[in-house]
């Protein structure tokens, strides 16, 4: 005969819940590999991909984009850095933007719809931000310990202090020795200095 512990113990065993995997890695690979993906959706070509290799019509993929819908929480969307793919994945809930995107033609609209959304967004959006243009700025008022603007009079003094002093030789004097420039012909002499050598 079984001891009443003993089953209790043996019951117990028995409804204890299984292992929960645990990534080795506390899930980091596994995030950076799911962020690329939604990050990818951003690309409609990408997404012509996908319709044209059948994976929309997969039972499984459809429901890893569902899944997928946790990137558009505060606290996923930070990591984002290609917004649109959050736009087109809220499409691809949808099984008629699903079948769409496997035609060209509608691949091509969409990218050429993106295209002028990147091109005039930031124009549109100063539109409604900044309707009036910016005021004038207004100079900062001196400070009580300043110093009063110059009048024109001692503007006038100071120019003749200055027109007073010498001239500043060039930096190009310095080194040069005074008198007539060197030079290795000289046309008005009409002696060659060749010559000169032959001669001596």
């Amino acid at each position: 005969m079984v001891s009443g512990q003993e089953t209790n113990g043996s019951l117990n065993d028995h409804s204890s819940p299984k292992k929960v995997y645990k990534d080795p890695d506390d899930g980091r690979q596994r995030f950076l590999l799911e962020l690329e993906f939604v990050q990818c959706l951003a690309n409609p070509t990408y997404i012509h991909y996908l319709a044209q290799n059948r994976y929309f019509e997969d039972e499984a993929f459809i429901g890893y984009l569902k899944y997928l819908q946790y990137w558009q929480r505060p606290e996923y969307i930070l990591f984002i850095m290609y917004p649109h793919c959050l736009y087109f994945l809220e499409l691809l809930q949808n099984a008629s933007f699903r079948s769409a995107m496997a035609h060209p033609a509608n691949k091509e609209l969409t990218h050429r719809q993106q295209f002028y959304f990147w091109k005039n967004y930031r124009n549109n959006r100063l539109k409604h931000i900044l309707p009036r243009p910016l005021p004038e700025p207004t100079p900062p008022a001196p400070p009580s310990n300043a110093l009063p603007p110059p009048t024109t009079a001692t503007m006038a003094a100071a120019s003749v202090r200055v027109s007073a002093l010498p001239p500043v030789p060039s930096p190009m004097q310095y080194g040069v020795p005074s008198g007539p420039p060197l030079m290795k012909n000289d046309p008005r002499s009409g002696i060659d200095r060749r010559k000169r050598k032959k001669d001596g």
